[in-house]
């Protein structure tokens, strides 16, 4: 097994002189998504105007629902999937920017996951906006030689475009009917001039893009946005968060039916909750929230996997004498979210010593501090060597360097200044005055999301393997070098028990 980022600087994939193959899979021209750009900025906008005129994804979510109820699908939208009591299912989060980040994953993903039986997209499965037209290159491409079903949940980016695009790959839906003209002068009525709408359907252009993936073995209909799979002894429910990271009541009721019972359950929702060190525990309307349900003893979750945020981390919670594995799996592909910013962990009972995250805090601010200097043309000045930034950070928060290197390598001035200046200078809980916003900052002008072009990219993405006594759950890295391409190192590993 090759070295992981914990082990050597190599294995994070700072200085390899061998590119990886994934070039050859991408399309001659590909986009290069900025998110500083308004012409991105711009149709995505939906979110924003959800939040200051209401949200009116949850009647667009039961619209879609019951279009697809009228077509036969199952109520209770439960997916039986035939699978031996051993078996792998592969979860890869936040991927669709179609870029070389993205590309990247695919040679690791496609060798780990070799013998799968299934794999899930938890969130945001296509950015900008969601668009069917952007299917081809983001998700059909890609992942065309992934040779089983892929299930997915929507994001925030998926639902721009209220939901066309996915519905329309993953549900095989013909588009909604358009919504009842609002009230005159109403917070509705004002959301509507400038809400955005999908786009007209290329039909011809969508069939091209799903021959790349029209293998009988490779097919699946979903039942909706948010579905429940049987597989083996497991259930695995993926539910929809909307654009503003909630779940509907009639969701959430559905939510409580399909959580009962004695089997083993893992969610996958697009909004996690427990992420960068904070607990998110995702209202439900009407009252109660999602990881209620989750905690509940009586529903026997083990786990819950959420995209959305661009890295990797975990927190194994104690709840009640058993301990249920919350997970962030949005490292799929699109721009790498920093986790050198977040504070010394102490949340759900879970510290410092149990957390894990990928990319390793060090390793986040090195990329970082490349990425600015590259940017502001002061690369002498701002850029650390991963062994100046892991040093810092480890003073910064009191931990031990995970790399041996590291405990040689001198602070200086310098060092301090440029790891403060972008976010993890100062104490563990004080906030820097002076910091540069690369946190999820679509539109800032520091946004990292379109400098993200070259190597090493530190994405990830999971394998889950399930017996009738436990979940093997694995993080393999995606650097876009060689060494990493051939044989994925993992990053972190837990065995979950189910009896």
């Amino acid at each position: 097994m090759s070295d992981s980022s914990r082990d050597t600087a190599a294995g994070a994939g700072w200085g390899s002189t061998e590119p990886g193959t994934y070039r050859n899979l991408m399309p001659r021209r590909t986009e290069e998504l900025s998110w500083v750009d308004p012409r991105t900025l711009w149709p995505a906008r939906n979110g924003v105007l959800a939040s200051l005129f209401g949200d009116p994804t949850g009647r667009t979510r039961e619209r879609w629902v019951a279009q697809r109820a009228a077509a036969g699908a199952p109520s209770d939208k439960v997916i039986g999937h035939e699978v031996p009591d051993r078996f792998s299912f592969m979860v890869i989060g936040d991927t669709g920017e179609g870029d070389d980040a993205q590309y990247a994953v695919v040679p690791g993903f496609l060798r780990a996951g070799r013998d799968s039986a299934f794999a899930v997209l938890a969130s945001d499965v296509i950015y900008p906006v969601g668009a069917t037209g952007d299917y081809g290159p983001k998700f059909f491409r890609p992942y065309r030689d992934y040779p089983a079903p892929v299930y997915a949940i929507p994001g925030n980016h998926d639902w721009y475009e209220d939901l066309d695009g996915f519905m329309r790959v993953f549900c095989d839906a013909p588009p909604l009917d358009p919504p009842a003209a609002p009230r005159r002068l109403s917070r509705a009525w004002w959301r509507s001039l400038l809400w955005h709408r999908p786009r007209p359907h290329d039909e011809q252009r969508l069939a091209e893009a799903r021959a790349l993936r029209s293998a009988p073995g490779q097919q699946a209909v979903q039942p909706g946005p948010y579905w429940a799979i049987d597989a083996g002894p497991v259930r695995i429910i993926g539910i929809d968060t909307g654009l503003l990271g909630t779940v509907d009541a009639e969701q959430g009721r559905w939510l409580r039916e399909v959580s009962r019972g004695d089997r083993p359950k893992i969610l996958v929702t697009g909004s996690p909750l427990y992420v960068d060190a904070e607990h998110h525990p995702c209202a439900v309307e009407g009252g109660g929230t999602v990881d209620e349900i989750v905690r509940d003893p009586a529903h026997h979750y083990v786990a819950a996997i959420g995209g959305d945020i661009h890295n990797y981390q975990r927190y194994p919670v104690d709840v009640d004498g058993r301990t249920i594995q919350y997970v962030v799996a949005g490292g799929g592909g699109a721009f790498m979210h920093a986790t050198h910013t977040m504070p010394l962990v102490d949340v759900g009972g879970v510290t410092e010593k149990d957390f894990r995250c990928y990319p390793l805090r060090g390793d986040s601010l090195a990329f970082y501090s490349g990425l600015y200097g590259r940017r502001l043309r002061m690369r002498r000045l701002f850029t650390l060597t991963e062994e100046q930034a892991a040093a810092v950070v480890s003073r910064r928060l009191g931990i031990p360097p995970t790399r041996a290197r590291v405990r040689k390598t001198p602070i200086t001035l310098r060092t301090r200044l440029v790891a403060s200046l972008l976010g993890a200078g100062g104490r563990p809980d004080r906030t820097s005055r002076l910091r540069l916003p690369v946190r999820k900052a679509h539109g800032k002008l520091f946004s990292p999301g379109s400098a993200t072009y070259s190597p090493p990219f530190f994405k990830s993405f999971l394998r889950l393997d399930v017996s009738p006594e436990s979940v093997r759950l694995r993080c393999f890295s995606a650097t876009g070098n060689l060494p990493q391409e051939l044989d994925p190192p993992v990053e972190d590993e837990v065995t979950i028990p189910l009896v």
